[in-house]
């Protein structure tokens, strides 16, 4: 609260996380961060809440409905830069300090923005295929949401890592899987389908390997071309599961972000703000380049 145009620390507050998709296992990881900074932090309650699949119409209206509960701060994963610009800039003049998360939207009146540097993940995604297959050749994405900034940031990326080398994309790339995880898998086959002499897929969110079965039943058909470094396949996030099937074999790298830490820094940033501290507006919470090489260290 404020008087006088001095901040008063209250003595408890509620901070809303709002994910693009509940039902997505990468948002898990940032649940988990808030809950446990929250829990540390002991006058900071985390409510994790959001659509349970991406949908940008439902999540702008869970935010209005906690612009009318009154909770005191909100982190947003940003599906749609145009809905979420309208409802943020709702909850700043309602006195919710707000930020984004994952996800951002740069042109509304959040005060900071906590994640990765999205550009820079798929350049490290499109210098990781370099590694991998520096031989070239044809390649496909699959992204999530269309209006999702920070997956077209990737896309980007993954673009301009492979300009002037001897990659080229095929047409109808990026298929967006909407975080679907089972039309992600689809995607997968579905570009093979289109392209058979497709030398990589490379999806700039996790989906398809969310589901591991469906993911080793995709691979298991095309063994010979994984296995020969014919077909790679370089995929983001490094989640558990993902991890384990990167150590059999089922991938050739992995690019992660760091969602618990998402959560933790939400939590320390929509306190500073409550506080009324001065913080940084970007603060990327940094990647990871895994392959097989240095997979154990991320799975001990």
């Amino acid at each position: 609260m404020f008087l006088g145009g001095t901040a008063i620390a209250q003595d408890s507050y509620t901070f809303a996380v709002v994910p693009k998709a509940m039902n997505n296992p990468f948002f898990d990881l940032a649940r988990d961060g808030c809950e446990a900074r929250a829990a540390e932090l002991g006058n900071v309650t985390c409510l994790y809440i959001g659509p349970v699949e991406h949908e940008a119409t439902t999540q702008a209206q869970i935010i209005e409905d906690l612009i009318t509960q009154g909770v005191d701060g909100l982190a947003i994963s940003v599906s749609d830069i145009a809905a979420a610009t309208t409802v943020i800039d709702r909850a700043t003049e309602a006195g919710i300090a707000v930020i984004t998360f994952d996800s951002d939207a740069p042109d509304s009146t959040r005060t900071a923005y906590v994640g990765t540097d999205n550009k820079l993940f798929g350049e490290d995604l499109g210098k990781l295929l370099l590694q991998v297959a520096p031989d070239g050749g044809t390649y496909g994405m699959i992204s999530g949401g269309a209006a999702a900034p920070n997956l077209a940031l990737r896309v980007d990326g993954v673009r301009e890592a492979l300009a002037g080398s001897n990659w080229t994309e095929v047409p109808g790339s990026p298929t967006f899987s909407n975080d679907d995880i089972a039309l992600a898998v689809q995607q997968m086959g579905d570009l093979k389908t289109a392209n058979p002499d497709i030398s990589a897929i490379v999806p700039v969110g996790g989906w398809p390997m969310f589901a591991p079965d469906g993911w080793k039943n995709f691979v298991d058909q095309y063994k010979a071309e994984v296995d020969s470094g014919e077909l790679a396949l370089v995929v983001a996030d490094t989640l558990p599961q993902q991890l384990e099937l990167l150590k059999e074999g089922y991938a050739h790298g992995l690019v992660g972000q760091r969602p618990y830490e998402m959560g933790q820094k939400a939590m320390d940033t929509l306190l500073a703000i409550k506080n009324g501290e001065t913080v940084d507006e970007i603060i990327y919470t940094g990647n990871d380049v895994v392959t097989q090489e240095n997979v154990d260290q991320f799975l001990n």
